[in-house]
């Protein structure tokens, strides 16, 4: 399919700062693979300085393919295309020494930085999870927003913030001590370099001398501040958004980075991609006359290049029960009229507790279904259990990977020794491996628990060196042999079976980590330290993605939906108190909730039903609920209502039945 006009604008342009504005399904994905090989093979810009950066690994994957498909490989070696995090992780690795970190520092994920803040805020937050969680994302709106801890201190203005600005110091310096970073320092930690030395600055902006961003309305602070030391006084940059599909600001996205590139670059050219490939008319309608209720900076209208289709099915029920069965009962009945597939439904919902009812129904009906958000692979205790012992055998100053597998499997180390090691460590401003060997240490614990932990150093030791030694496929399938693993899944596990399901899912890694090391044609082999960090990323980064569905219907949040695309979509519970939510409604954020069901309606290609419930039972209680406002500020025309309890027109019935009959004559012919 050729380009349009304003995608071939969007291509063409490579000589200032551009921005698209690309609405739900103007082929945005398009446009930056295009405009990648536009500036390869037209401009003469080499591809190893060129960069394409996006949000999910999902997104960065398939720009990746697709680059792929359309231009001969040898053209496109050096592209960089990752996510945000993965730039950051490289620019790390590669200013270690100006960082005056030791090269083989650790990634911590939400866990370890859960696991380390419980220890380290005890005395104040006495182990209480809510205000731990609190804590966290406060440290990390501190990182997005480029504010280190003193100055989170200066600005306290209470005692609350004070003592979390306080907590804040007390972490960093902790992970600075471990030799570790989490997430947010993956963009934090470069920002602040390119800030603060010019040099690395300057050696950056002629490494990528074009720069394209997607999803930028989901950008925070330190992500712009990131992008703009990139990209210099030269400014050739491409970015790509939507301010209609920005529904991150819980997660610290600020759409209003689409606003500042313009004041930043007076240059800015804007280019509007407004015809949508995607939706047919009535669907378009709906979610234009939606979006209108928001206040613009850029004025923008989709355009349907498909029919106008079938009108917006309005379906009100009597509670969530009767909406399930409801739901349930549309997708057997439309799929067996329509001869489409289970994997062609996505039932779409604001909270994930929403959908327990559509689980249990789908499975009595069995119908197969896949609910996005589910444990990820890298969440599985076995898998952890691994990556720890793989993360101590590369940095054994990694602290929390000690306190995983010290006594997993079992090792006779009970919390009194690990609590003297702890305070030794403490003290002594060294890790709790390094504690270990301490002679002061060894004087306080006898008996099984002090030849236990000398054997289980002595060990990692060893096979530490053997991995110096270039033998890290040996390395890790000696140590995988000797913690006799797959004996103690046995052991722990409800069921035999679960044990094999647990030691599949090990073998698994084992295979990942040897092609790793291995390297392939498209791959240059890594040492285990860059497996290690590349597994802990991509955990990180692939948390709530899920793998390609097969024949299956979908659930998933709407915000999970954003970036696909389904020909039938259920959005349910349209009423107030869950879309917009009653949080939003508190806040008066309106606005992002409108936003949040703008990106719901624009999942659908061909029919959207929209569906409601009279009543609803909350904690415990049944409550009368009002139809969601966006009801109400849709244009009726495009809607078609359906009260509980309603007669269904003989027109419609009729048409029903014919369909039905020409299925089952068409059934009994094969």
């Amino acid at each position: 399919m050729r380009l349009n006009p304003e995608q071939e604008a969007a291509v063409t342009f490579v000589d200032g700062p551009c921005l698209v504005l690309a609405g739900a399904g103007s082929g945005k994905t398009r446009v930056i693979i295009n405009k990648i090989s536009h500036l390869i093979e037209r401009c003469g810009l080499p591809a190893n300085q060129i960069a394409a950066v996006t949000f999910t690994n999902k997104a960065a994957r398939e720009m990746r393919e697709r680059i792929k498909q359309s231009m001969d490989r040898s053209r496109i070696k050096g592209l960089k295309i990752s996510t945000f995090h993965t730039l950051g992780l490289d620019i790390i690795k590669k200013e270690i020494k100006t960082l005056g970190y030791k090269s083989n520092f650790s990634l911590f994920d939400d866990q370890d930085c859960f696991s380390l803040l419980k220890e380290l805020t005890e005395p104040e937050l006495k182990e209480d999870k809510e205000s731990i969680y609190q804590l966290i994302n406060r440290i990390s709106s501190w990182k997005n927003d480029l504010i280190l801890p003193q100055q989170a201190l200066d600005e306290a203005t209470d005692s609350e913030n004070a003592l979390y600005a306080e907590l804040y110091h007390r972490y960093q310096s902790q992970m600075r001590a471990y030799n570790a970073l989490d997430f947010d320092d993956l963009i934090l930690i470069p920002t602040l370099l390119f800030k603060n030395y010019d040099e690395v600055r300057e050696r950056w902006q002629k490494k990528i001398r074009y720069l394209l961003v997607d999803e930028y309305q989901d950008t925070n602070t330190s992500q712009y501040e990131l992008v703009k030391l990139l990209v210099g006084d030269n400014a050739r940059f491409t970015v790509v958004g939507d301010d209609d599909q920005s529904i991150y600001s819980w997660r610290g996205a600020r759409p209003q980075n689409l606003v500042l590139l313009s004041k930043d670059f007076p240059a800015l050219r804007l280019i509007k991609l407004e015809m949508n490939y995607r939706s047919v008319g009535c669907i378009l309608h709906a979610a234009n006359v939606l979006i209108d209720k928001n206040p613009h900076v850029f004025d923008k209208k989709l355009k349907a290049h498909a029919e106008y289709g079938d009108p917006i099915r309005v379906i009100q029920t009597k509670n969530e029960e009767h909406e399930a069965e409801r739901v349930i009962a549309e997708i057997i009945a439309h799929r067996f009229t329509n001869k489409t597939h289970y994997g062609d439904y996505a039932i779409l919902y604001r909270g994930n507790h929403q959908s327990r009812i559509f689980e249990k129904l789908l499975m009595s009906n069995r119908i197969p279904y896949k609910i996005s958000g589910g444990t990820s692979f890298f969440s599985r205790p076995e898998i952890k259990d691994i990556m720890a012992y793989l993360r101590l055998l590369v940095n054994q100053d990694d602290d929390n990977a000690f306190l995983r597998i010290i006594n997993t499997p079992r090792r006779q180390i009970g919390p009194v020794t690990l609590q003297k090691l702890g305070h030794l460590a403490n003290d002594k401003h060294i890790s709790l491996f390094e504690a270990a060997f301490d002679n002061a240490f060894m004087g306080m614990i006898s008996g099984p628990a002090k030849s236990a932990i000398q054997y289980f150093t002595r060990w990692i030791v060893e096979l530490s060196d053997q991995v110096l030694r270039s033998e890290p496929k040996e390395a890790v399938k000696d140590m995988l042999k000797g913690i006799h693993y797959e004996d103690w899944l046995f052991e722990t596990s409800a069921s035999p079976k679960a044990a094999e399901m647990r030691m599949k899912n090990v073998s698994e890694l084992y295979s990942w980590v040897n092609q790793m090391l291995d390297g392939d044609d498209e791959h240059e082999p890594l040492s285990l330290a860059e497996v290690v960090t590349k597994l802990t990323l991509r955990d990180m980064m692939e948390r709530n993605e899920e793998d390609e569905a097969d024949n299956q219907v979908q659930l998933m949040t709407m915000h999970a939906s954003k970036g696909l695309e389904f020909p039938y979509v259920f959005m349910v519970g349209m009423e107030e108190g869950l879309l917009p939510h009653q949080s939003s409604i508190d806040e008066e954020n309106i606005e992002e909730e409108r936003r949040l069901a703008y990106v719901g309606i624009t999942r659908a290609q061909t029919q959207l039903f929209l569906t409601y419930a009279k009543e609803r039972r909350q904690y415990g209680e049944t409550i009368t609920t009002e139809p969601s406002r966006f009801l109400d500020e849709l244009d009726q025309k495009d809607l078609r209502w359906e009260k509980s309890g309603q007669q269904v027109s003989e027109e419609h019935r009729k048409e029903k039945n014919k369909a039905n009959i020409a299925n089952l004559r068409a059934m009994l012919k094969k």
